[in-house]
């Protein structure tokens, strides 16, 4: 697989990566460690260098099913984790925390989960209002400095917040959804990136599945999933948002592709400097994923869907309102 540069640090990853949360946390039962743990290494032989994990997802248990399984891989991939939420004695999240000593708690925390000596990208996974954003990249400067991290990222922050924490130490990446169906990085996250040098890292680029065609207004959800509290999964918005699915459908008939490939592959030709981070349980849809990155669109394509899309109105809200925000601030 071709590889991306994030940032202007020299960050080299594959221009696909793999979101991990899945496998252990949000959608529905955590599955099979080892079947995971196997999953893990086909990417990795499959050409997949970039993974990505969080302390929060479980909590705790991905990264340890992360670092298990790529620990033979060593030098070989890029592991992304995140800090940023506080936890009680029992595991359960209560809140924000991005205090400046509990980064570095957080941090020692990762390393030993992950099995490495660095974490390759430490992102603040949601802006915590009550610490400047200042403290909070000069903790991460100072966990480069003493050789525990090797690249900083912001997840779901605003444009002003990213260029205040890229003063005080270069931001190589920041995450936030993007895909088909969430556009809005592109109003004002992707000229601030571009104008800084940084990489984007779009999570949930085939809109949690949606994207893939396999969903429609019959789908259910288990009580564990975390679409079935998101109001663009009702079976009202599933049914009225799956003219976007038809769309993307006929489209990928054409280039003998599947709907999945064409809204990765549609990502890809944004920028250059763009790698999403999809994910997955099963090895099929690994291989669907990893494909999407040979699928070439014309600037005639591009245009096409561009057209197709804006005729669409997508119903309902990404998250609940709560959820909603700790985004972009």
């Amino acid at each position: 697989m071709e590889k991306r540069t994030l940032g202007t640090g020299g960050l080299e990853v594959s221009a696909i990566g793999l979101g991990c949360m899945g496998m252990s946390f949000g959608y529905g039962p955590a599955a099979d460690t080892g079947e995971m743990i196997s999953l893990l290494r086909a990417a990795v032989e499959r050409g997949v260098t970039f993974f990505d994990t969080a302390e929060v997802y479980g909590p705790y248990v991905n990264e340890e099913l992360v670092g298990e399984a790529l620990a033979p891989f060593r030098g070989d991939v890029v592991i992304a984790t995140k800090f940023g939420f506080a936890f009680n004695d029992h595991g359960t999240q209560t809140g924000l925390s991005s205090r400046p000593e509990h980064i570095k708690q957080v941090a020692d925390a990762s390393l030993k989960r992950l099995r490495v000596d660095a974490l390759d990208l430490f992102y603040q996974h949601r802006v915590d209002p009550d610490v400047p954003i200042e403290d909070v990249a000069g903790a991460v400067k100072d966990l480069i400095q003493q050789g525990k991290v090797k690249h900083f990222g912001l997840s779901e922050a605003a444009p002003q917040t990213i260029r205040r924490a890229h003063t005080t130490q270069p931001v190589t990446a920041v995450q936030s959804e993007y895909s088909l169906w969430w556009r809005r990085p592109e109003e004002e996250v992707l000229p601030t990136l571009e104008e800084l040098g940084i990489g984007f890292v779009p999570y949930s680029p085939l809109g949690r599945g949606f994207l893939t065609g396999t969903i429609d207004a019959n789908t259910s959800f288990d009580s564990t999933d975390i679409r079935s509290n998101f109001p663009r999964f009702t079976n009202r918005a599933l049914q009225a948002n799956h003219t976007l699915v038809d769309l993307l459908d006929s489209f990928a008939k054409q280039k003998r592709a599947t709907p999945a490939q064409v809204a990765l592959a549609w990502l890809l030709a944004q920028k250059p400097w763009i790698v999403p981070i999809p994910g997955t349980r099963k090895l099929d849809r690994l291989e669907e994923n990893v494909a999407a990155a040979a699928v070439e669109l014309t600037p005639d394509d591009l245009c096409e869907i561009r057209a197709a899309v804006a005729q669409v109105t997508v119903q309902g809200d990404r998250y609940p309102e709560a959820a909603e925000r700790l985004t972009n601030r």
